[in-house]
């Protein structure tokens, strides 16, 4: 016994990890089907100390039958090791070697004879879930699915049943195993303590299956059950879309009144609003977080952005300031920290740029720490140069930035476009476009991008031709199908299908500010005015931008209702007085502020 305990000792020493090494592949399982093996399974484990002599050779020989290539000899060895010995850590390496060596019914064979002999073993029974789901057996996981919610301590249940969509997170058959989840947890759904959380779960799996009304459905019956709950929201905020209103009305009514309420959930309902271009309510949310939670930084930075958007200076200064202040104070991670601290830089910068104080924006660009805004920071020097008259230095100042892949190629030359546009050097940039467009054929945004200069170059037919080879190879491409219509409106041609054009660019982005202005000066063109009226306002509502007030205020000028209109154009004007439509505008029209 003791050589054969000096012999073991060895064989460890001299080769570390002989628990953990995998038998070669043998057919079975496809590797991609194999769920990952736990941390205990991979690192060295030592030999269980009930072991008697016979077994503990049985052990090391099965070890070392499955490290020498033989799988099965190993695993049955082990198997039986286990059997004999009641040990989960028996078990589990049985399992694992059938799963190295991408025998899937071995491993289901291991792992259910260990939830058999020690049935109340979470760790058990999520084998055999993960081997059932990998051999893609799922009808198969019902029952360990009911197993695992009732060996979770009562009071970890709900997280439990939350994460029970993780398991089929590589499945095909999504509508499957959304079907074989809902039964697994039938009586869950009728409980009050765990409904809220099973209702969320089949939520998840049937978005995962593509079914959003259903999904709904599932988010409004878990917070029918507890309104103050977060799952139900998340989930709900996930199904955010214009065809489902109800999906937003769940996660306001979560927000509203709830004193516990997680900022984190406000924060992201933020962002969505930002993303669905619904500015002011956006503004109203982080005004909520910032005031309610002072000391949640990333609230301070999406609302310091979004004031210098809207040219609210003063607002935004502090507001940046603030993050910057909090930035550190934080237990986020160093990356998300430094990224965040890059982008309140980089909008310090420009917020010292719009005052025309060029020292003191070099000073915010010179303190970002990431690299990976090294560009961007590059570019608002750039920008700095050429406004002080030096567009060649500044043109070199991006051209001489490191090209590590394409994307670096690609990004310089934006910026440079970027550069030549800011200084109305719209042939430049209409050039670098077209070098863009053939050193990235698949891209359809740079072709939009060249055809937006084609415009400023008043080359119509061009902007036109490209404009439609746009659509043409991105049939989803809204902006496309808006700045067409709009340069048709905008000329006063072919107003039909000019209107046609932006009503399609609707049907992908029905809340764009910027698309319904467009249709509202389709209407005014139409001579339709009533009509144009009602839609700049509630445009402007949702966005006060100068160029919606240029036309907003012409409308309500050619209705007679002129201190209105004055009242628009002076709120355009404060929002940026250096805006080309609103200016023409004005001076089309002879109208002096």
């Amino acid at each position: 016994m003791k050589q054969l305990i000096s012999v073991f000792s060895a064989l460890c020493l001299a080769v570390p990890g002989l628990w953990a090494q995998p038998a070669p592949a043998a057919p079975g399982l496809p590797p991609a089907a194999l769920p990952e093996a736990p941390a205990a399974a991979q690192a060295v484990t030592p030999p269980p100390s009930s072991l008697d002599g016979e077994l503990f050779y049985q052990v090391l020989i099965g070890e070392l039958t499955a490290r020498e290539g033989d799988a099965p000899t190993g695993f049955s060895l082990m198997l039986d090791a286990a059997r004999k010995t009641n040990d989960a850590q028996l078990y589990q390496r049985a399992a694992d070697i059938a799963l190295q060596s991408r025998s899937g019914d071995a491993a289901l064979q291991a792992a259910q004879a260990w939830r058999q002999a020690q049935p109340a073993s979470r760790e058990a029974n999520r084998y055999v879930l993960q081997i059932l789901v990998a051999l893609n057996r799922i009808t198969e996981t019902a029952e360990p699915l009911k197993t695992e919610v009732r060996l979770a301590p009562l009071a970890e249940r709900p997280v439990t049943i939350t994460n029970l969509p993780r398991f089929f997170a590589r499945v095909s058959d999504k509508k499957l195993a959304t079907s074989v989840l809902e039964s697994a947890l039938a009586d869950e759904l009728k409980t009050p303590a765990t409904g809220p959380a099973a209702w969320t779960a089949v939520g998840r799996m049937r978005l995962a299956a593509g079914d959003l009304p259903a999904a709904l459905e599932a988010a409004d019956r878990a917070q029918a059950l507890d309104p103050i709950s977060e799952a139900p929201a998340l989930l709900a905020l996930e199904l955010m879309d214009s065809k489902l209103p109800r999906a937003e009305a769940l996660v306001q009514k979560y927000l509203e009144g709830n004193p516990k309420a997680l900022p984190e959930i406000r924060m992201a309902y933020a962002r969505a609003l930002l993303d669905g271009q619904r500015y002011a309510e956006a503004s109203a949310q982080l005004q909520v977080v910032t005031r309610d939670k002072p000391d949640y930084p990333e609230g301070w930075l999406v609302l310091g952005s979004l004031q210098l958007q809207d040219n609210q200076l003063a607002q935004a200064q502090t507001s940046l300031l603030r993050y910057i202040e909090l930035a550190g104070q934080g237990d986020a991670p160093q990356a998300q920290t430094s990224r965040g601290l890059s982008q309140a830089y980089l909008s310090m910068a420009q917020l010292a740029e719009k005052r025309k104080d060029f020292a003191e924006a070099e000073n915010w660009l010179s303190r970002i720490p990431d690299a990976q805004e090294l560009v961007q920071a590059q570019a608002r020097r750039a920008s700095l140069l050429a406004k002080q008259g030096k567009l060649a230095e500044a043109r070199q100042l991006i051209r001489q930035l490191p090209e590590r892949n394409p994307d670096d190629k690609r990004i310089k030359l934006m910026a440079e476009v970027n550069l030549l546009r800011e200084q109305k050097e719209y042939r430049g940039a209409y050039e670098l476009l077209a070098q863009a467009v053939a050193q990235f054929p698949d891209e359809p945004e740079l072709l939009y991008d060249q055809a937006m200069m084609a415009e400023k170059l008043n080359a119509l037919p061009e902007m036109e031709r490209l404009l439609r080879e746009v659509v043409q190879r991105k049939p989803d491409y809204h902006h496309a199908y808006n700045a067409l219509g709009y340069s048709l409106a905008d000329r006063n041609v072919r107003l039909p299908e000019a209107k046609q054009l932006i009503l399609k660019a609707l049907e992908y982005a029905p809340e764009d500010p910027f698309i319904r202005d467009s249709l509202g000066w389709a209407e005014f063109r139409l001579g339709n005015k009533a009509e144009a009226l009602k839609i700049f306002e509630a445009a402007y509502k949702a966005k006060p931008d100068p160029e919606i007030a240029a036309h907003f205020g012409e409308v309500l000028w050619s209705l007679g209702q002129r201190d209105k209109a004055m009242a628009i154009w002076k709120e355009g004007m404060l929002l940026n007085a250096d805006n080309e439509t609103l200016l023409q505008t004005l001076k089309r029209l002879r109208v002096r502020l």
